[in-house]
């Protein structure tokens, strides 16, 4: 397929949301009008004389914090937001924590995982093995399908390519199995937390899994009824728009059917999505790729990845999951030694406060990802 033009990513900052989006062909700016809404607000400030030292030190100069800029955008379709604030996405995006405290502390953490199967229980089908992996019975159910796949290596950044397609495959491989065992249990769902920041009570390498009975848990459900509600109104697909919309302005590329979008309205920092129609090695080697970077370019060490698709039975499913892919999403959660979490009242009841650019995000996973990439042509 011929590459799509794109604006330039060199200079492109979300700052400029507005003005790269009035730039756009007539069919680019009409699709993103009819997905997002986008308004912006300066922020303004007097800091006493004393504090000009601090300032200087942590963002350049006092101008640099005394007009600030802030941008808003929302997704119509999810209601998912984000608001980007010009002082945040100027702060650099390279990794505060040495790797070898980070292995300190995981080495020193208390770790049942080193020797699963005398220290994790096994689910009532028995174990699924992997070559890189073993899964236990999470010992604290969030559902009543919920296991844990148990990575063989300790290190939680100590993974390849190959062990992420095994992980994949034991959850496919688990999915499956708890199906046989309960028909009614149709609905997949795979989480890799990464270290504390992001979750995890035990720092040694694992995912979980589940399967859901009656319905889908409840975002998913939520950006389901939301996809399906864009297809209602506009007689378009959700998901094709979402990528087209990322494409038009840089943020996205495709690959062996895999597209990457570096997300307008991130949960939180450096938010990724992957999108595909098959669950395959493919998927894994973009999805180990879309970590990899992360963690070399953009100096993340603590992660939250999930990844769900249609109802595993269609049949038994009435809630219209036609044209619903399998959407991975991988997000940045900070420095696991920093004691200040990035979750607050805003994230959890507003809208997420965003310090990482999507576009510089874009300029370091797309130069990877786009290595004999090709982008979809436009609709």
């Amino acid at each position: 397929m011929a590459t799509q033009s794109t604006p330039a990513l060199a200079s492109a900052s979300v700052l400029d949301i507005e003005q790269l989006v009035a730039a756009l062909p007539t069919t680019s700016r009409e699709r993103f009008e009819r997905l997002y809404h986008v308004s912006s607000a300066v922020g303004e400030l007097n800091p006493p004389e004393h504090m000009t030292r601090w300032i200087e030190r942590y963002f350049g100069s006092v101008e640099q914090v005394r007009r600030q800029k802030v941008v808003k955008i929302t997704n119509r379709a999810t209601m998912e937001g984000a608001l980007f604030n010009e002082v945040r996405a100027q702060r650099p995006l390279e990794a505060r924590i040495p790797e070898e405290l980070l292995t300190e502390l995981a080495r020193n953490a208390p770790d049942p995982f080193c020797e699963p199967l005398l220290n994790t229980p096994e689910d009532v089908f028995g174990r699924i093995e992997g070559r890189c992996c073993v899964t236990a019975s999470n010992i604290a159910k969030y559902d009543g399908w919920h296991g844990v796949i148990i990575f063989n290596e300790h290190d939680p950044l100590g993974f390849d390519e190959e062990a992420v397609a095994d992980f994949l495959d034991v959850a496919r491989r688990w999915w499956q199995r708890a199906h046989a065992a309960d028909p009614a249990a149709i609905y997949p769902l795979f989480m890799w937390n990464c270290l504390w920041k992001a979750g995890a009570s035990i720092p040694h390498g694992h995912a979980q899994i589940s399967l859901a009975r009656g319905m889908h848990y409840a975002k998913i459900e939520q950006l389901r009824r939301a996809a399906e509600m864009h297809r209602t109104v506009f007689d378009r697909n959700y998901f094709e728009e979402l990528y087209a919309v990322h494409r038009d302005l840089g943020l996205a590329a495709e690959r062996d059917g895999v597209r990457l979008l570096a997300h307008l309205t991130p949960i939180k920092e450096k938010e990724l999505v992957l999108l595909a129609d098959r669950c395959d090695t493919t998927l894994a080697q973009a999805l180990y790729q879309a970590v990899q970077c992360l963690i070399s370019e953009l100096g993340v060490t603590s992660f939250n990845v999930v990844l769900y698709h249609a109802p595993l039975d269609p049949a038994a499913d009435h809630g219209g999951w036609q044209n619903f892919p399998i959407v991975v999403r991988l997000v940045d959660r900070g420095d696991p030694t920093n004691r200040t979490a990035d979750f607050g009242a805003m994230e959890l009841y507003a809208a997420s406060v965003i310090s990482s650019d999507p576009f510089g995000v874009a300029r370091k996973v797309l130069n990877r990802f786009q290595d004999n990439a090709n982008y979809a042509a436009a609709d």
